[in-house]
C-alpha cells in the first residue's frame, strides 16, 4: 500500500486527509492548545476509514505533509517568548523608530506605533561596525561578545535574535556571537539576520529576526512533543512542513527558521487551488478558505501564485518571501456584536473550538456566524458534520435574541440575516483587495471555494465581486490539507547584490552560480533524485532613485553579456504588469537590488480516484430565509448530488462535513474529478424550454514575453 496522510491545522478544526493507492478519505477534529491531542484524533478518523489499525497505519505511512497554526497564532495572539536583541551600536531603537508608524491612515490621532516585539530593556548594543561593502571598522572582540550576550541573558531573555548592520556583506560578527552561544548557552536558541534573510533593509531584516527568535521556543516545545507522540506509534517516514513561500521543508529545516511557517495551512489551500484550476483550464483563479476562525484569499493569475518579496506578518513588514494571502477575521466561529455606536459588526473575533459557537453542546454565550446559518435553515442541525456534532436551534435563537435582536430592535431572522451579509460583504471586500485594488477585473476570475464553512457564501461573495463562476472542490471541508499532499518541497535563498547593466554579467553570474550551490547542497540533503529538480532564478529590480522593487525572473542558463538587454525587457513588462501600461520609467537606468534562488523538489503525488454517480441521490425541501433577498422560502435540498449531476437554484447541496448555497440566478453542476461547479444565470431562460445561458469567465491572452524563454 502507498499511503499519503495530510494534516492542516486550523483556529477551529484538525483537518486529515489520506490517499491510500489512489483511494482518499478524510477525517476532521476539533482543534486544542497543545496542537498534538487534535492532530492525534484527526488521525485516529484516517485509520478507521483507512481500514487500518493504529499499529498498522502509522508505519505504513509513506508521506506525512503538516501545515499549522502554530506560528500564526502567536503572532495574532502577539505570545512571544522573551527574546533579546543584539545589534549594532547606536542601533538599539530601531524597532521603535520604525518607519515613523507611518500607514494609510490620514488621521494623525489614528496613527499608532507598529506592535512591540521586544522590550526594550532586552536590546543589547555591540560595540562593533561594518561599512556597507562589507569591510570592518569597529572589530568585535571576544570581551565584547561575552559581554554582550551575558548583559541580554541576566535581563530575561529566553531567545536571542542578532541583528548587526551590514551582516549581510559580511557575517563574520554575527557568526562569532553563535560560536559563543553554543559553546557557552547551548540551550539558549538564537537567530542570525545574516543567516535568516541577507538582505538590506535593516528595520524589516531585525523585524524578521526578532519574529523567528520570538517564536523558536513555543515552536521547538510544539514539534518535540509532536514528533515523540507520532514515532511512538510507529511513524517512520519525515514530517515535512509547509512554508510562507508555498514548500516544504523538513522539521530540522523549520526548526531553524520557524517563522517561515506563518500561513503554512492556508498556503496549502491555495496550491490545491493551483492545482485544481490548471485541471479545470481556468487560467485565472480567486481563493477563498473560509474555516471556522477567519478567511484567507489569494489571486492566482496565469497559473502562478503571487508571491510577495517583503510579506507583512502581524502588522509588521519582513523580508520574507510569502505566498500573497489576504486574511480576515470571517470564519463560521467569528462572533457578532453591537459597537458603541450601535452598529452590528461580525468579527474579528472567534468563539474558536472552545466554547464554540452557541449552537454547539456545549457552546458559548455569544452568537457566531454559524448560528445565524443554522437560524437561518441553511444548515440541517441533525447532519452537521455528518450528523458527529448535534447543534441546537433553541441556543442559537436564543444567543442572537439576545446579544442583538433585542438591542437592535430585529427580530431573529432579521439579526441572523445581517450577520450573514455583513460576512458576505466583508469576505468580498477583502476578495476586492486582492483584485480591483491591484488592477484585475474580478469578472475575469473563477472563484474556488473552500473550507467547510465557505460553501454557504462562496455564491453570495460572487455575486458581490461580479464573479460568475465558482468552483466548491469535492473535498471542501479539507481541501487545505488535501493541497498540502500536492505541494512541492521548496528551498529559497536570496542575497543582497546590487548590480547594474554598465556592470559585468560575470559579477551577477557569481552571485547567481554560489546561491545554486546552497541549492544543490539542499537537494542532496533532501535525497531528492536529479530528475525531480527545478532551479528558478529571480531578481528583485527596480528604477535607480525608486525605493521599492518588483521580482523578475530570468532564464536558467548561465548569465551572458548578450542577455542584459533581455533583462532589461522582461523588468520592465513585469513592473508595467504590476502598476499598469506606460508607467515604466524608461529612461532611468536599472537598479537589481538582490539575487534569488528557488530550488524546488517536484512531489510524486497519487492519482485519486473517484466513483461518481454511485451513491443514491434524494431530494427533500427544507424553508430557509433566502440569503441574497432575506425572505423566507422552501428550497430543495440535495444528497448524494453526483449521482444527480445538474440542478438549477435556489438549492442546498449537502455533503457530510460541507453544505453548498446555489441561488435562484445560477445553475450547479458536477465537473470532471466530482466538483461542484456554480454558474450565474446571465440571460433568463426560455419559457419554452430552450437552455438559460451561464457565466464563464474567459481566460485573457498569456503575454510569452514576459516569460523567460
Amino acid at each position: 500500500m502507498v499511503l499519503h496522510v495530510g494534516i492542516d491545522v486550523g483556529g477551529t478544526f484538525t483537518d486529515a486527509v489520506a490517499i491510500a493507492d489512489g483511494r482518499a478519505v478524510h477525517g476532521k477534529a476539533f482543534s486544542t492548545p497543545d496542537v498534538t491531542t487534535g492532530i492525534l484524533a484527526a488521525l485516529s478518523i484516517l485509520h478507521e476509514r483507512v481500514g487500518l489499525n493504529e499499529g498498522e497505519f502509522y508505519p505504513a505511512i509513506d508521506r506525512f505533509v503538516l501545515g499549522s497554526t502554530i506560528v500564526t497564532n502567536t503572532v495574532d495572539e502577539q505570545k512571544y517568548a522573551r527574546v533579546g536583541v543584539l545589534t549594532t551600536q547606536g542601533f538599539r531603537d530601531t524597532l521603535r523608530i520604525a518607519r515613523s508608524a507611518r500607514t494609510d491612515e490620514r488621521d494623525a490621532h489614528k496613527l499608532t506605533p507598529p506592535p512591540d516585539i521586544v522590550d526594550r530593556r532586552l536590546i543589547v548594543e555591540v560595540p562593533e561596525r561594518v561599512d556597507a561593502h562589507g569591510s570592518v571598522l569597529v572589530p568585535l572582540s571576544p570581551d565584547a561578545v561575552r559581554a554582550s550576550v551575558e548583559e541580554v541573558l541576566a535581563a530575561g531573555a529566553e531567545s536571542i535574535a542578532v541583528c548587526l548592520l551590514w551582516s549581510f556583506r559580511n557575517d563574520a560578527h554575527e557568526r562569532a556571537i553563535a560560536d559563543y552561544l553554543r559553546e557557552h548557552h547551548p540551550e539558549v536558541p538564537y537567530s542570525l539576520s545574516s543567516a535568516l534573510t541577507p538582505v538590506y533593509r535593516e528595520y524589516e531584516r531585525m523585524v524578521t529576526t526578532a519574529l523567528d527568535a520570538a517564536v523558536k521556543p513555543i515552536v521547538a516545545t510544539h514539534f518535540q512533543h509532536l514528533a515523540h507522540e507520532l514515532a511512538a506509534r510507529g511513524l517512520r517516514s519525515r514530517v515535512q512542513i509547509m512554508q510562507v513561500h508555498g514548500g516544504f521543508l523538513s522539521v530540522e529545516e523549520t526548526a531553524r527558521a520557524p517563522i517561515s511557517m506563518f500561513n503554512s495551512g492556508p498556503v496549502g489551500g491555495v496550491t490545491g487551488a493551483r492545482l485544481l484550476g490548471m485541471r479545470l483550464g481556468r487560467r485565472r483563479v480567486l481563493t477563498a478558505d473560509m474555516g471556522g476562525t477567519s478567511l484567507d484569499a489569494a489571486a492566482i493569475i496565469d497559473d502562478e501564485l503571487r508571491v510577495l518579496p517583503r510579506a507583512e506578518i502581524g502588522g509588521l513588514p519582513t523580508s520574507l518571501t510569502a505566498v500573497d494571502i489576504e486574511t480576515i477575521g470571517a470564519g463560521g466561529g467569528s462572533l457578532g456584536w453591537i459597537d458603541g455606536r450601535g452598529v452590528l459588526r461580525v468579527g474579528p473575533h472567534s468563539a474558536g473550538s472552545v466554547p464554540g459557537p452557541a449552537c454547539y453542546d456545549p457552546g458559548g454565550e455569544r452568537p457566531a456566524v454559524t448560528d445565524a446559518a443554522l437560524v437561518m435553515g441553511l444548515i440541517n442541525p441533525d447532519y452537521y458534520l455528518g450528523g458527529t456534532v448535534p447543534l441546537s436551534v433553541d441556543r442559537a435563537r436564543a444567543a442572537i435574541r439576545r446579544h442583538l435582536a433585542e438591542p437592535l430592535g430585529l427580530s431573529e431572522d432579521a439579526a441572523a440575516h445581517g450577520m450573514y451579509r455583513l460576512a458576505t460583504s466583508q469576505m468580498a471586500n477583502a476578495l476586492r483587495k486582492i483584485t480591483v485594488n491591484r488592477g484585475h477585473d474580478p469578472r475575469e476570475f473563477t472563484l474556488v471555494g473552500f473550507g467547510g464553512a465557505c460553501g454557504l457564501f462562496a455564491a453570495a461573495i460572487a455575486a458581490e465581486t461580479g464573479v460568475g463562476e465558482v468552483i466548491i472542490p469535492r473535498d471542501a471541508a479539507v481541501f487545505s490539507a488535501y493541497g498540502l499532499l500536492h505541494a512541492d518541497s521548496v528551498f529559497a535563498a536570496v542575497q543582497t547584490s546590487p548590480w547594474t547593466m554598465d556592470r559585468p554579467a560575470e559579477a551577477l553570474e557569481k552571485e547567481f552560480a554560489a546561491l545554486e550551490q546552497r541549492a544543490g547542497d539542499w537537494f542532496d540533503a533532501e535525497g531528492i533524485p536529479a530528475d525531480r529538480r527545478a532551479v528558478f532564478r529571480e531578481a528583485d529590480m527596480k528604477f535607480v532613485g525608486q525605493i521599492f522593487e518588483v521580482t523578475t525572473r530570468l532564464p536558467e542558463e548561465p548569465f551572458r553579456e548578450g542577455d542584459k538587454e533581455g533583462l532589461r525587457r522582461r523588468f520592465v513588462a513585469d513592473y508595467e504588469a504590476e502598476f499598469g501600461t506606460g508607467t515604466a520609467w524608461t529612461e532611468a537606468e536599472v537598479l537589481l537590488v538582490n539575487s534569488r534562488v528557488r530550488a524546488v523538489g517536484r512531489t510524486e503525488t497519487q492519482t485519486v480516484t473517484e466513483a461518481l454517480g454511485q451513491e443514491r441521490h434524494t431530494a427533500t425541501t427544507r424553508e430557509v430565509i433566502e440569503p441574497l433577498s432575506g425572505q423566507r422560502r422552501h428550497v430543495e435540498v440535495h444528497r448524494g448530488f453526483g449521482a444527480l449531476g445538474k440542478a438549477e437554484g435556489p438549492c442546498l447541496i449537502e455533503e457530510p462535513d460541507t453544505t453548498v448555497y446555489v441561488p435562484p440566478d445560477a445553475g450547479i453542476e458536477i465537473t470532471d474529478g466530482g466538483h461542484f461547479l456554480i454558474r450565474r444565470l446571465v440571460t433568463p431562460p426560455h419559457r419554452d424550454g430552450g437552455q438559460a445561458q451561464y457565466h464563464r469567465p474567459t481566460s485573457p491572452r498569456v503575454r510569452d514575453d514576459r516569460r523567460p524563454q
